[in-house]
């Protein structure tokens, strides 16, 4: 199992999970932030930075918001396990789910 980044982070992107995460498995696209699966150790320290709650652990992901698990695992399909988001920076790109979404609105104005 792995934790999941949801649709509350999309352009939000706040990143106190970035600074929280100890293996920086916490990856940056253009609309949202991703959980590379393969490099998550579980640890939880994630969850509660975020001001947004957007990240669950998988099995806690509510019905709603189950296709994000696709989406981080998806989001990794071209660059693999890099191993480590700082030394990759910013993907362009996101995952088509995400890219095809509208604006979110955070705080009562436009991202």
């Amino acid at each position: 199992m792995t934790y999941v980044i949801a649709l509350p982070c999309v352009d939000l992107m706040d990143k106190a999970c970035v600074d929280e995460c100890p293996v920086d498995c916490i990856y940056e696209g253009d609309r949202m932030l991703y959980v590379q699966p393969d490099e998550c150790i579980d640890c939880g320290a994630c969850e509660p930075v975020c001001p947004v709650e957007a990240i669950y652990y998988e099995d806690d992901l509510p019905a709603e918001l189950s296709m994000y698990t696709a989406v981080n695992a998806g989001f990794f399909t071209a660059i693999g396990s890099p191993g480590g988001a700082a030394k990759v920076g910013r993907v362009p790109g996101d995952h088509a789910l995400v890219a095809a979404l509208p604006p979110q609105i955070h705080d009562g104005a436009p991202a």
